[in-house]
Formats: C-alpha cells, sequence, structure tokens
C-alpha cells in the first residue's frame, strides 16, 4: 500500500492542474519543491497534497518555500481518507493534508535573483 506521486495527471481530483501528489518515497524533497516553485510561476498557486506518512514531506516543502520568501500559505485541510490495504483486505484511514500556497510578492524577484547568482558565483571562483 504506497502513495503514489502523480502530478494532474488522470484521476478524479487531478482536475486541477496546479495539484501535487506527494510521495516520500518516490522522488528526492528538493525535485517537489522546484516542482512547485514552477508550478507557482504557471499557475501563481501550487496545492500540495499527500497522505500517512509523506504528510511530513509536504510541510517541509511549505516551509522551505515559505522561509525562502517564495510562497505564502492560503490554506490548510486535513481529513481522513479510507483506503483498501492489499495485504490484510481490510479498510484503513489514512491521514491526509492539502496545502494551498500562493506566489509571494517578491516571488519574481527571488527566482530572478536565484538564477542569477549562480553565474556571479562562478565568476568570483576564478
Amino acid at each position: 500500500m504506497g502513495v503514489e506521486a502523480v502530478t494532474a495527471t488522470g484521476g478524479v481530483e487531478a482536475q486541477k492542474k496546479n495539484r501535487i501528489q506527494v510521495s516520500n518515497t518516490k522522488k528526492p524533497l528538493f525535485f517537489y519543491v522546484n516542482l512547485a516553485k514552477r508550478y507557482i510561476q504557471q499557475h501563481n498557486e501550487v496545492e500540495l497534497s499527500a497522505l500517512g506518512m509523506a504528510i511530513t514531506t509536504v510541510v517541509t516543502i511549505a516551509e522551505i518555500l515559505k522561509n525562502n520568501g517564495l510562497a505564502i500559505e492560503k490554506k490548510v485541510s486535513t481529513s481522513t481518507v479510507s483506503m483498501k490495504d492489499e495485504n490484510k483486505g481490510r479498510v484503513v484511514l489514512k491521514a491526509k493534508i492539502e496545502i494551498m500556497l500562493g506566489k509571494s510578492d517578491k516571488f519574481d524577484l527571488l527566482m530572478n535573483a536565484s538564477n542569477a547568482a549562480p553565474e556571479t558565483d562562478t565568476k568570483n571562483k576564478e
């Protein structure tokens, strides 16, 4: 029983193009951070979603984006989802979190600065 990493492809909830379903086993943390940055650039907001053990990963992604001044927290919702455990054949409840982040006022300025930063660093090292 794993949590799939689905980024707006197929399924009922995937009608939102700015939704990221996070897994704590499929992809590294900064894959999701960079994906969330791209979604914020394209859609001005991103919805991070996770089940069970991946909740801590979603919270970490949101905190990284907020602490770097790239995003503001719009909405946080928690719930439980019933899923069937394939191994035991019974229904289990899983915790679910959804965090909606919006584009901060400084987003474009910070993204442009971070894109220019590697160039200035390499010039200083030479």
